[in-house]
């Protein structure tokens, strides 16, 4: 595997938009991927699905395959390597992806069953296809609703502060409805790929994830390993969201090429992925609000529900959304699941916020209306001195300098809070605001900085590129605190070999890194300074940030954004078409402008798209998806995206020595609700079901202005 080494200038200041320093590399295809990487007598492995949604394999037919041309092996439970029954994960407890082939019980459709491997992709397929498998077939459930009989309370799932049924009771203005969300899907433009071969005793695996120290450490406990017997690279991502973690393509490309003692790689369809990577859970969420008769929050009731497999317990924890955002007498937050004959859901960009914010905000604009007042003016109203929930002071919070931005920009001032007044045309014409926040999350990591002999610099760190332009803001952090032009510092990621590092997700990639890489940074620069010459192997520091992060103080630490859009809707077709987004962001430090905007406006896409058009439906009978491809799955196409700007206000944390905050996960929190509110401003409909499609829209009617209930 090559190590893309190509850089264009950055010379320059942290803060100051900047080309990605691989972009050359992608668009050229010299990058390569997971399924792209060439190695010699590489083996290929195809997976076989279950077809049914719960019971057992009885047998799997497998000499007529083994016959086949090319076909090396077929792996399933009757004769897979085992794998350590005490595993315990990342997250405390083991997902039962990890059970692979270790016994013969289906929980789902499209559980794995075998694994066909063969000398090219094409003849792995061919043999998959024709692979039967005999099934024992038990009843499933998979319908889900807030009202099944077996929907029970995590531990530690619900939060509560002051007398919730007084502050209702005293209320001037009440607001309680049920807001749902349905199942969405990552769909990262690369699927999940991993190769692995045995090296001289040590186990290789070249893969597509979001944290090679996570998969190194994963796998070395799986298959009882030294962990320092097992290396995992993941030089470029294709996209992950939260689906790229330990998955099945590299336990069963480890077992496949222990079993055959050479390289082997596995690669997911696209339909594969849509049961076997995770996704976001529909969502049922009650929620509560009472207000005094100046729209003061007397009481805040957020009730969410999922589903969660019933081999592992995944809480998407929608109710968390408000617990940093509102002042309230009165709070009580709970997430509940119940557990159906379903794969695992999983962290998708936003995890929680992304529906949650949904629920919560179109609420609060319904609240606003029969309170009288300005969205906006109703959230500063109730904005906070300290946490709502715990207390605790605010690490820096511009919440309302985003609402301020935001409304003179959209030309919110301009606006008549009556809804259906507007009209181009056809069309009705609405606007709609919403809040959005992100928790600051940081975890320990180590980073290496070499200064070499010929005058560069190599920085090494196990971060993941997933393409949020983070190999080149640690670029851009690493040459500002060396104090060099940006083209001479060289960053290499990706490799489990560099050391532990915290993983790309919950928005904390950057900031931990970056952490890490300056204070490497910082202390070879003051070694330099000491004098003498660099020895032809170079002069390398090495920095470990688990300390410093164990010593930060403790704060309610958050980014926060304000979404404004725009819809024309057309009553006699139902086409609802987002005419402009803006966001405003506080997302503290900003280390490169060109990728943030580009983050900040993929989220809000994303948000549209999830407003507007996704929705996974799993068939009730069979128990699968009716339509597990991009041509039944739809999305936002460019067709469907209108102008969308994004961009910040200062944000700067005093308190904190790292000064970011993360920004791929809020670009998407509060957009859908921006974007139903709109709907609402523009029709005097209320949408509180996902996606607003135009059989809802139809269905709702356009009444008369004032008529909001409808």
């Amino acid at each position: 595997m090559t190590t893309t080494t190509t850089n264009v200038p950055v010379t320059g200041a942290v803060g100051t938009s900047y080309t990605r320093v691989e972009g050359r590399d992608k668009v050229t295809g010299a990058a390569r991927y997971a399924g792209d990487v060439p190695f010699a007598e590489l083996a290929h492995g195809w997976l076989v699905l279950s077809t049914i949604a719960r019971g057992r394999v009885l047998s799997v037919e497998s000499d007529t395959v083994r016959a086949m041309p090319g076909v090396l092996t077929v792996l399933h439970h009757g004769n897979a390597p085992r794998v350590d029954g005490d595993y315990m994960g990342m997250l405390g407890r083991p997902d039962p992806i990890v059970e692979v082939f270790q016994h013969d019980h289906v929980p789902f459709v499209g559980w794995p069953v075998a694994l066909v491997v063969a000398e090219t992709s094409e003849q792995a397929r061919e043999a998959a296809e024709a692979l039967v498998v005999h099934y024992e077939e038990e009843p499933h459930d998979v319908e889900f609703s807030s009202a099944h009989p077996g929907i029970y309370t995590p531990d530690g799932s619900l939060v509560e502060k002051g007398d919730l049924a007084a502050g209702l009771a005293a209320s001037a203005h009440l607001v309680d409805e049920e807001y749902t969300t349905p199942e969405e899907h990552h769909s990262s433009m690369e699927p999940h790929a991993a190769m692995a071969r045995w090296d001289n005793g040590r186990l290789e695996v070249v893969d597509s994830n979001q944290g090679s120290t996570w998969v190194a450490q994963e796998l070395a406990k799986l298959f009882s390993l030294d962990p320092d017997s097992v290396r995992v690279r993941s030089e470029h991502v294709g996209g992950a969201f939260g689906s790229k973690g330990v998955r099945v393509t590299q336990i069963l490309a480890v077992m496949a090429a222990t079993a055959l003692d050479r390289p082997v790689r596995v690669v997911m369809t696209r339909r594969q992925m849509f049961s076997l990577v995770g996704y976001r859970s529909p969502t049922a969420q009650r929620v509560r609000l009472g207000a005094d008769a100046d729209g003061r929050l007397r009481a805040l009731d957020h009730q969410a529900h999922s589903l969660t497999s019933t081999v592992h317990e995944f809480v998407e924890g929608s109710a968390g959304f408000a617990r940093p955002m509102y002042a309230s007498d009165a709070h009580r937050s709970v997430n509940r699941v119940v557990r159906l004959d379903v794969p695992t859901p999983t962290f998708m960009r936003a995890p929680g916020e992304a529906p949650g914010s949904f629920a919560m905000e179109s609420a609060l604009d319904e609240l606003a209306e029969r309170c009288g007042l300005d969205p906006i003016a109703l959230r500063a109203r109730n904005e906070p001195d300290v946490g709502p929930v715990s207390g605790l002071p605010f690490g820096s919070r511009n919440l309302l300098a985003c609402f301020e931005e935001g409304a003179r920009r959209f030309g919110w001032a301009d606006r008549d809070p009556r809804p259906g007044l507007r009209r181009d045309g056809r069309w009705l014409l609405g606007t709609g605001v919403a809040a959005a926040t992100f928790p600051v999350i940081v975890m320990p990591s180590t980073a290496a900085v070499t200064a070499e002999a010929d005058g560069t610099f190599t920085v090494r760190i196990t971060a993941s590129d997933v393409g949020t332009g983070a190999r080149t803001a640690l670029t851009l952090l690493a040459a500002e605190t060396l104090d060099v032009p940006g083209e001479r510092v060289h960053v290499r990621i990706g490799d489990s070999d560099f050391g532990p590092a915290a993983i790309s997700g919950g928005s904390m990639g950057t900031r931990s890194w970056g952490w890490a890489v300056t204070a490497a940074a910082r202390d070879l620069r003051e070694q330099l300074a000491l004098g003498g010459d660099i020895p032809p192997q170079g002069i390398t520091v090495r920095s470990d940030t688990s300390a410093a992060v164990g010593t930060l103080a403790e704060r309610e630490r958050h980014s926060y954004g304000a979404q404004f859009a725009e819809v024309a809707v057309d009553i006699t077709s139902g086409e609802v078409r987002v005419r402009r987004m803006l966001g405003i962001f506080a997302a503290g430090r900003i280390v490169n402008p060109l990728t943030a905007r580009s983050q900040l406006v993929g989220g809000m896409t994303w948000g549209l798209s999830m407003a507007l058009h996704e929705e996974a439906i799993r068939d009730r009978a069979t128990g699968g998806h009716v339509g597990a491809d991009l041509a039944g799955y739809h999305f936002a196409a460019n067709a469907d995206v209108p102008l969308i700007e994004a961009d910040w206000v200062d944000d700067p944390d005093a308190d904190d020595p790292v000064g970011i905050k993360g920004i791929g996960e809020i670009g998407i929190v509060g957009a859908a609700a921006a974007v139903a509110n709109a709907v609402w401003h523009a029709t005097g409909a209320r949408h509180r079901h996902l996606p607003i499609r135009p059989d809802r829209v139809l269905s709702a009617g356009a009444p008369a202005a004032g008529d909001s209930d409808a």
